[in-house]
């Protein structure tokens, strides 16, 4: 079941984006499988995809139809069938698709991004997504964008959206997002659908940039089961609608806007972190103090790359040992342990090389018996990493399989997300420090439970 969790009571329309939803029936009859996003005039869109080789056919038409052309009109989005390793013909149906959205929505084919998600290795039911589209288009409206969240959902239980305001150059300027995934996540985006559109004019040459930068504090931090997906896409939108002049990339509203961009993209991000499948646990894992961000993100990928580490705290065992093991192991030479200290949420583990005087095994177990733990590895050796500054923390979500017997477990993953210092959901400045992105394999353990989790992590400024 998803950890704390509910789907948002409502999304706030951006305008310049019409929303609709039918029912093709391309995996289970009667669901409503197919939505497509009409966008004004004049809007503005950039994307970033999935790094697998294996991609998807919609994911290659996408990166055609963004590099040929400037203007985008519509997205049509199907669940249920991925497109993806159908070869050229799987590429010829996301172009019929794309052909037949264009023909309804009065634009040329290339001005038409398509997107699917759900079984690979099985053609797209074109037969079923054609007729359907004149009823998409028929329920278009600003004001759909909920039912949306529900409709791109494949394995997801809860749907997933966000929505802030901010005001930008004298004018409001709505922020809206939604977005899918549940299995096969990993870093370089994951088994996800993201698109979060705003009403504010922006500078093409920005928007490449802001959803590069977005993506990377957001979806580019989640991860599940060590699986790149073929069909990952994150996508940002500006339709100009708000009335305020263009945003360039020097101008005083970036960090602002960049700032409610990523709140967004963060807090969809999480809503994946606790959907994932048997999700138990949220892991923030930071590194402080070091020399340089290298040595920090290495040492924090070392205890989240650790098998021991995760199922010790799988099963709220404060063996906290292995966290130590792992420092030492991470590949920073000259590090030395006699200075640097271990917390375990407030809750001061090692110093001085050991055991700190003051801990106990059953304040660790109190500790570990929470939901959202917080790993902060203090190495006292520079100055990069200051605890809880103005920056995004990572959040990791361990999800665990369980057996009926002593036999081999398949340790499924978990995913991370990123947090603001002060809670989800809450402002903050724009990020100071790149998202890291971890890999991870499955693995498997003999026993009756197991976990596996990653993490992301941020060296802190």
């Amino acid at each position: 079941m998803p950890v704390n969790l509910s789907p948002p009571a409502s999304l706030l329309p951006v305008a310049g984006v019409r929303l609709g939803i039918a029912s093709a029936g391309i995996k289970n009859p009667g669901r409503r499988d197919l939505t497509l996003i009409e966008l004004a005039p004049g809007s503005r869109v950039a994307g970033v995809f999935t790094q697998n080789r294996f991609c998807a056919a919609p994911v290659t038409l996408c990166r055609q139809h963004l590099t040929s052309t400037d203007t985008i009109r519509a997205l049509v989005i199907n669940t249920g069938n991925a497109n993806a390793g159908t070869g050229a013909e799987g590429l010829q149906r996301a172009r019929q698709t794309c052909a037949a959205v264009a023909q309804l929505m009065g634009c040329a084919t290339e001005n038409v991004l398509p997107f699917s998600t759900g079984v690979i290795l099985e053609a797209l039911p074109i037969d079923r997504i054609l007729p359907a589209l004149p009823a998409a288009q028929a329920d278009l409206a600003p004001d759909h964008w909920l039912e949306s969240a529900h409709a791109i959902m494949t394995t997801d239980i809860v749907a997933k959206g966000a929505s802030r305001q901010v005001t930008l150059g004298g004018r409001t300027v709505t922020v809206t997002g939604i977005a899918k995934g549940s299995g096969m996540i990993h870093p370089d985006l994951a088994t996800m659908l993201g698109f979060v559109a705003t009403d504010a004019a922006i500078a093409p040459a920005l928007m490449r940039q802001l959803v590069k930068e977005v993506a990377d504090v957001s979806f580019n931090c989640v991860t599940v089961d060590g699986d790149t997906s073929t069909n990952d896409s994150f996508i940002l939108i500006a339709t100009g609608q708000a009335g305020n002049a263009p945003i360039g990339a020097e101008d005083s509203e970036v960090a602002a806007l960049k700032a409610v961009l990523s709140e967004v993209a963060i807090e969809l991000a999480q809503a994946m972190a606790r959907d994932g499948e048997g999700a138990t646990k949220f892991m923030t894992i930071t590194v402080e103090r070091g020399r340089d961000h290298a040595e920090c993100k290495r040492i924090a990928y070392a205890i989240a790359h650790s098998p021991l580490v995760k199922t010790a705290f799988f099963a709220s065992d404060p063996n906290l040992g292995r966290i130590l093991a792992a420092i030492g192991y991470a590949g920073v030479a000259d590090l030395d342990v006699n200075a640097l200290q271990v917390y375990l949420g407030d809750v001061l583990v090692a110093e001085m090389g050991g055991r700190a005087a003051s801990y106990t095994e059953a304040r660790g177990a109190a500790v570990m018996r929470e939901s959202d733990i917080t790993i902060r590895v203090v190495l006292n050796r520079g100055s990069v990493g200051r605890p809880y500054g103005p920056a995004i923390f990572p959040t990791i979500t361990s999800r665990s399989t369980r057996s009926t017997g002593a036999d081999a477990v398949r340790a499924t993953g978990c995913r991370t997300q990123w947090r603001t210092p002060d809670g989800p959901g809450r402002s903050f400045s724009a990020p100071e420090s790149p998202a890291c992105q971890v890999s991870l394999r499955n693995f498997l353990i003999v026993a009756s439970c197991a976990t596996a989790w990653a993490s992301s992590i941020c060296a802190l400024a």
